[in-house]
C-alpha cells in the first residue's frame, strides 16, 4: 500500500446483527458527497470464504449482482449503483475466499522467501492492498466491511482497517458504525444495550468510531440518540437515527437533513460546498405518490423465500412506474403452482415478467406462463431464463411438442436451448458463463430497437445456456421473431412477438443497468404496455 496516499476512506461497519442497512447506509454517504461535488468509489469487503458471490444461495443472500466486467458480486453492488449512478467493476467486490486464494498461491510460488505466512501482517496486507486498488481515482472511497463487528470470520478485516487508518493517517479516515436499536413492546421502549455492546465491541479492535447510525423499526419517541452518545463516546451531533424509510431513497435526504452528511464533509474538510440534493427530493416525491391509476404485474419465479433474490428486478419496475406516473403492484407467482395449477391464476394481471434463474424446478410453470402471455395477448418481458422459456414455449407451437433445454433434459434431441459447446463439462462450476457487458445489434423497425432508440446496444449479462438455432423456424412458427443477435450474428439475444402488442424478452439482465432516475427502456415499455390492459 502506497503510504503516500492522501485519497480519503470512510470505513462502515455494523454492530448486533447483520442485515441492519450498512449497504444503504454506504451507498447514501456517497449520494450526499457526490452531491458536494465529491468523486467517490466505493468497496463490499465480504468475509465468506466463497472466491465470488456465484455460487451463493439466492434464497439465503439474495440476487447475485453482476458489473460490467462480468463480476458475480453481493446485492449491495446493485444498491451502491443505483445511488451513485457509476458503473463498478471487480475490484469493488472483495471476498475473503478470494484474497486467500491469492495469499496460498503467492506462498506456492515462493514469494515470501521462507517466511511463516500468517493472517496478520499477509492477509491483512492483501486486504489493504485491495482497498487501495479499488479506490483508485477517486476522492473518497468508502469501504463496507460485511457481516457483524465480532464475526470470527470478519476479524482480519478489522485489524486491516485499523492499521489502514495508521498507515493513511487517522485524519483521512472516518469509522461509521452501524448498529441496531431494538423495541421491546412488552415494556414499550427502546433498548441501546444492544447498540452500546456492538460499540464497545469496536472499540476493543482498536477503533473509535467517529459516526453512529443508529438503525429503528420506527421512530424513537425517546432521545435514544443522546444515550448512544453518553455510553458510546461519541459527540451527540455524530449520532443520527434512521427508522424504516418509506422509500429507501429518502436516506440522503435523511442524512443530510441530519447534519451527519456536513459533519463527515467538514471532518475531510470538505463542508460548505454548494450542496445540490433537487434530484433526491424530486425522486423521493415521485416515490411516495399516489396514484388512482395502478398496474398489476406478475412476476412467475421459483426463489420465492427471499424476495432479495430480485433486488433489481423490482426495483427496475418501481422506476418504471415512478417514471409512468402509476401505482405499481406485483404478485409473486410460483412457477410449481402454475405447474400444479394451471396458467387461469394468470388472468388478474396487467402483465407477466419472468426473471433469471438456474435449474429445472419449476421450468414447466414458467412455460406455460410464456405460453399464456403469448396466446392472449398479454404483456410479457422475459429476462434470461425469461427468454429461454418462450423460445421454447414458441417451439413447442410451432410444432415440436417436446422441446426443451438441456439444463432439464441433458439428453433432448429437442434442445431449443442448450449448452454452449465451450462450456459442456463445466455446469456444476462458478464463473463459467457469459458474464458482463456484451454488444448486441437490433433488428431494424423491431419492437426492441424502437424501446433502446439504438441500433446496437450493450447489456450485462449471466448465463450459460443459448437458444440452438437449429430450430429457428419452429420457433418463429410459433409466434417469435429475433429481434437481436450478438455482432457475429451467431447468438440469440432479444425475441419478440410476431403479432403481440408488448412481448419482449432478452438474454441479458437489463435489471442492472436501470437506475431510479433513468429507469431502464424495456421496463419502461413493459410498464407502458400493462397501462394499456386497464
Amino acid at each position: 500500500m502506497d503510504k503516500k496516499n492522501t485519497r480519503q476512506y470512510i470505513f462502515v461497519t455494523g454492530g448486533v446483527l447483520s442485515g441492519v442497512g450498512k449497504g444503504i447506509t454506504a451507498a447514501s454517504i456517497g449520494a450526499t458527497l457526490r452531491a458536494r461535488g465529491v468523486s467517490v468509489s466505493i468497496q463490499k469487503c465480504d468475509p465468506y470464504l466463497n472466491v465470488d458471490a456465484g455460487t451463493l444461495n439466492p434464497a439465503e443472500h439474495g440476487e447475485c449482482y453482476v458489473t460490467k466486467d462480468g463480476a458475480e458480486t453481493d446485492l449491495d453492488l446493485g444498491h451502491y449503483e443505483r445511488f451513485l449512478d457509476i458503473e463498478l467493476t471487480r475490484e469493488s467486490a472483495t471476498l475473503s475466499g478470494r484474497l486467500l486464494l491469492e495469499l496460498i498461491e503467492a506462498e506456492r510460488a515462493g514469494k515470501f522467501l521462507g517466511r511463516t505466512v500468517q493472517l496478520v501482517p499477509h492477509l491483512t496486507s492483501i486486504i489493504q492492498d485491495a482497498i487501495s486498488k479499488s479506490g483508485a481515482g477517486s476522492e473518497v472511497h468508502i469501504v463496507e466491511i460485511g457481516g457483524t463487528v465480532g464475526d470470527y470470520e470478519g476479524l482480519a478485516y478489522i485489524e486491516a482497517i485499523r492499521e489502514f487508518a495508521a498507515q493513511v493517517g487517522r485524519e483521512n479516515c472516518q469509522f461509521v458504525h452501524v448498529v441496531y436499536v431494538p423495541y421491546l413492546s412488552a415494556s414499550k421502549e427502546f433498548k441501546t444495550k444492544p447498540a452500546q455492546n456492538a460499540i464497545r465491541d469496536l472499540r476493543s479492535f482498536g477503533i473509535a468510531p467517529d459516526i453512529i447510525v443508529a438503525r429503528t423499526e420506527t421512530e424513537p419517541k425517546s432521545d435514544i440518540a443522546g444515550k448512544i452518545s453518553l455510553f458510546g463516546g461519541v459527540p451527540t451531533e455524530a449520532v443520527v437515527v434512521l427508522p424504516n424509510a418509506d422509500t429507501i431513497y429518502r436516506v440522503p435526504l435523511t442524512l443530510e437533513e441530519s447534519g451527519i452528511a456536513e459533519l463527515i464533509a467538514d471532518r475531510f474538510g470538505r463542508a460548505g460546498k454548494e450542496t445540490d440534493m433537487r434530484q433526491w427530493q424530486e425522486l423521493v416525491t415521485r416515490a411516495t405518490s399516489t396514484h388512482t391509476k395502478r398496474v398489476h404485474i406478475g412476476i412467475v419465479a421459483k426463489y420465492l423465500d427471499n424476495e432479495d433474490t430480485y433486488f433489481s428486478v423490482v426495483e427496475a419496475l418501481r422506476s418504471a412506474a415512478w417514471k409512468e406516473g402509476v401505482q405499481l403492484m406485483y404478485t409473486w407467482v410460483s412457477a410449481e403452482r402454475i405447474e400444479e395449477e394451471g396458467t387461469e391464476q394468470l388472468r388478474e394481471f396487467d402483465g407477466i415478467l419472468i426473471p433469471g434463474g438456474f435449474g429445472s424446478r419449476g421450468i414447466e410453470g414458467k412455460i406455460a406462463a410464456a405460453t399464456f402471455a403469448l396466446e392472449n395477448q398479454v404483456p410479457y418481458l422475459g429476462i434470461c431464463l425469461g427468454l429461454q422459456m418462450a423460445v421454447i414455449a414458441a417451439a413447442r407451437r410451432g410444432g415440436i411438442p417436446d422441446a426443451t433445454s438441456s439444463e432439464v433434459d441433458p439428453t433432448t434431441s429437442s434442445d431449443v436451448v442448450f449448452i454452449m459447446p465451450e462450456q459442456k463439462g463445466l455446469e456444476a462450476t462458478g464463473g463459467t458463463m457469459r458474464l458482463g457487458n456484451y454488444p448486441a445489434e437490433l433488428k431494424r423497425g423491431s419492437l426492441a430497437e424502437s424501446l433502446y432508440g439504438a441500433s446496437t446496444i450493450i447489456e450485462r449479462h449471466r448465463h450459460r445456456y443459448e437458444v440452438n438455432r437449429r430450430f429457428e423456424d419452429a420457433i418463429i412458427k410459433g409466434g417469435l421473431s429475433i429481434s437481436g443477435e450478438s455482432p457475429s450474428g451467431k447468438l440469440v439475444e432479444f425475441i419478440e412477438g410476431t403479432n403481440h402488442q408488448f412481448f419482449i424478452a432478452t438474454q441479458a439482465h437489463p435489471e442492472f443497468t436501470s437506475r431510479p432516475q433513468r429507469p431502464h427502456p424495456l421496463f419502461v415499455g413493459f410498464i407502458e404496455a400493462a397501462i394499456l390492459q386497464k
